[in-house]
């Protein structure tokens, strides 16, 4: 009988909260059950205007006779002042909003009072709660770690289908003691279905949603294949999602099998998700499964629409088939129901303009007019930069004119094309005259723009106007890229100014830019290449310290610096780092190794990684042969030296001067002069001249020397030189 009349009595708290006028004076409540109740029902804070009095009672007022039995008990009852009641009915209006119940809850401390007070709102089928008011509830029960409540709070959320939102999962997350935020969802999930958070299926289609927003496709597919192990099917909506982001990552593999996971489960892929796999095969070239996929839509009732039709398009555009392309459009133009629409044409004319077919882009340009789609700044924006891209900037200015007697004001996009082709045409000057017209008509420059007047600056040797430019600019207008700051740390490098270059370096962290793996690659090697190895291997444990994982590149330039510093061994274990951070090794990493190794005579600790880069699937170029060649020469290993030479020629890697002067060095050193003359006399039949390198390895050259028709008077005051030595 308790619990029942527990019930009424929250029933009745709440219900006097909304509706007071409904209570003539009293509301009884037995003693002997007031330990029973919440104490936001005894002491809240809705009734401070309530008078509290002990007495006898035999009933429980007016709106509890209805509900229970008389009950001859003891208790307290609620006198209700006019004014109390007077007040509560001018807040009836404000309290069935979700923001006075947030009120409330906030307005004590005592979780108990709080959970009681959200729990009986939560009965009310005039009160609703939302994401906020639920997530603060939450929020106070993790404070109290009271998990099986937030459970019943979570579960209250599915029940009522309140949207659970990132925050939602990351207050449960936080009271399971689950770090790492939303990307923990996969493994958060077991934790979850043990503190009694039992996801259904639209928590997991919200919660994939979530990980996709966020970036984090790999969890989200996870989740997706929890889902379905569970029994439960994915929304369509979620399909859509995970294949989206998929397919901006270029993960077709993953995108259709998602479609085939669709199928197997009995669903009906729509229009959206079609066009998504259209997209995604066609920006891989793999036009001949999309054309397949195209019939499918048609043989399941699924007709394409115009966005498919616009979709196909720009595939057929990016694999080069644009006849195939041109052919869709007209079909396009014949049909009554799939007529191009804007988007269509502009799609179009930005694919033609990055084939450079400028013919058919006028030719569509002409037609979208005559198809009632007037030009705006986008279609004349591609315009122009296709003729920039052609070579014809004087014609793209020409263009511009043409925007303004159409009352089009070209934009920042617009100007960036412009000062970018004329960057392309070496014409540095008016790029930078373009640049102060601009900035007089007040279009503000952007990123994109410094990038262009800087390159352009660096690339013509104009290092001094680039650090000028860069110094009357960046306090004023724009916060310098990492690109930026490596196009000028390059140029200076050129310049042979290291100390500039460490300037600016340090200057990147006074402006807030913090460098990147590619800064420090370009530091580097522009240290290794003017001398500065030590410095360049130093910059190297520089980078690793301050949490910046190295990449191949700077992996590459690190061996090679070492290797030119005879320290092998520091570069094999590098090698082997490089290899245990999950990064696949190049020719060029092994190329270096081979030929440092081979130097210092370890020559087999060089045919080894010679057997393990074909292992990796690598193929040794003509360098590794030549080095090869030479090293095992240079160590007395004749036999292997030739077979790797005939295993060259059988790869149809064509010998070069390296290759045979390799090899003559191989037969001289190990007293096989004929040979030797055999090799030089090979290499003047195929056409390769000697040089001096070769006649230096020549045994007893002023003796043996041959002349033929095949030396030239060049070589002959080598000969000449070689004797008077």
């Amino acid at each position: 009988m308790k619990s029942t009349f527990i019930d009424v009595v929250l029933f009745l708290y709440c219900d006097f909260f909304q509706k007071p006028y409904l209570y003539s004076v009293h509301l009884s409540i037995p003693l002997s059950l007031c330990s029973e109740l919440p104490s936001s029902v005894l002491f809240g804070s809705i009734f401070h205007k309530a008078a509290l009095q002990v007495f006898t009672y035999e009933y429980l007022g007016n709106r509890l006779k209805a509900r229970s039995k008389r009950m001859g008990l003891s208790g307290f009852v609620m006198k209700i002042p006019k004014e109390g009641a007077h007040l509560a009915k001018e807040k009836e209006k404000v309290v069935k909003s979700s923001e006075e119940v947030l009120r409330v809850l906030k307005s004590t401390s005592d979780p108990n009072s709080v959970f009681s007070y959200f729990m009986a709102v939560a009965g009310l089928p005039y009160v609703v709660h939302t994401t906020e008011t639920c997530n603060y509830m939450l929020e106070v029960l993790v404070t109290h770690k009271r998990v099986e409540d937030m459970a019943a709070v979570f579960n209250f959320m599915q029940k009522k289908i309140v949207y659970r939102n990132l925050n939602t999962y990351l207050s449960i997350f936080k009271g399971l003691y689950i770090r790492g935020g939303i990307r923990q969802a996969p493994t958060a999930l077991e934790k979850m279905r043990k503190a009694g958070f039992v996801l259904n299926a639209y928590s997991y289609n919200g919660l994939i949603y979530l990980l996709v927003q966020s970036k984090f496709c790999r969890e989200a597919l996870e989740v997706y294949n929890r889902m379905v192990m569970e029994g439960m099917k994915p929304s369509l909506k979620t399909y859509a999602a995970l294949m989206g982001a998929f397919g901006k990552r270029r993960d077709t593999q993953t995108v259709m099998d998602l479609l085939g996971e669709i199928e197997h489960l009995g669903l009906r892929p729509d229009i959206y998700i079609f066009n998504i796999c259209i997209t995604v095969l066609g920006r891989t070239g793999r036009i001949d499964e999309a054309y397949d996929l195209l019939k499918k839509m048609e043989e399941e009732g699924c007709k394409p629409d115009v966005v498919t039709h616009t979709v196909f398009i720009d595939a057929l555009c990016k694999a080069g088939k644009l006849d195939n392309a041109k052919a869709l459009f007209v079909k396009m133009k014949a049909s009554n129901s799939l007529k191009p629409n804007r988007v269509t044409y502009i799609k179009f004319l930005d694919r033609l303009s990055d084939c450079g077919d400028l013919g058919t882009l006028k030719e569509i340009w002409d037609e979208m007019k005559a198809d009632g789609y007037t030009p705006d700044v986008v279609t004349f924006n591609i315009l122009i930069s296709a003729l920039c891209k052609a070579g014809n900037v004087d014609k793209a200015f020409d263009t511009l004119g043409v925007m303004n007697v159409n009352g089009v004001s070209p934009n920042l996009y617009t100007y960036n094309i412009l000062i970018g082709g004329l960057l392309r045409a070496s014409r540095l000057d008016e790029a930078l005259k373009l640049f102060s017209y601009m900035e007089s008509l007040g279009v503000k420059p952007n990123t994109i723009t410094y990038n262009l007047l800087i390159s352009g600056l660096v690339k013509s040797n104009s290092v001094d106007k680039a650090i000028d430019f860069y110094y009357d600019h960046v306090p004023y207008n724009f916060a310098p890229s990492l690109y930026i700051y490596g196009l000028l740390i390059d140029g200076l490098f050129k310049l042979g100014r290291h100390d500039e270059v460490m300037l600016f370096f340090e200057e990147m962290a006074i402006n807030g830019c913090k460098p990147n793996c590619e800064i420090f690659s370009i530091l580097i090697n522009g240290f290794r290449k003017t001398g500065g190895v030590e410095t360049a291997c130093k910059l190297f444990k520089r980078m690793v310290e301050e949490g910046i994982r190295p990449d191949l590149k700077s992996y590459s330039i690190l061996l090679n610096s070492l290797c030119f510093l005879d320290k092998i061994d520091d570069a094999l274990y590098h090698f082997e780092e490089l290899k245990q951070n999950k990064i696949s090794p190049d020719s060029h990493c092994y190329n270096l190794l081979i030929n440092a190794l081979g130097r210092s005579q370890r020559v087999e600790e060089a045919l080894s990684l010679y057997t393990e880069m074909q292992s990796r699937g690598l193929f040794p170029d003509l360098y590794t042969y030549n080095k090869l060649i030479l090293n095992l020469g240079i160590a007395g290993m004749v036999q292997q030296a030739v077979s790797m030479y005939e295993e060259l020629k059988l790869k149809d890697l064509e010998p070069d001067i390296s290759t045979y002067n390799a090899l003559i060095q191989t037969y001289s050193r190990s007293g096989n002069p004929d040979l030797a003359f055999a090799v030089y006399k090979k290499m003047m039949v195929v056409g390769c001249d000697p040089n001096e390198e070769t006649f230096a390895q020549l045994p007893n050259f002023p003796l043996r020397f041959y002349f033929n028709s095949h030396v030239d008077l060049r070589f002959a005051g080598l000969m000449v030189k070689g004797m008077t030595k």
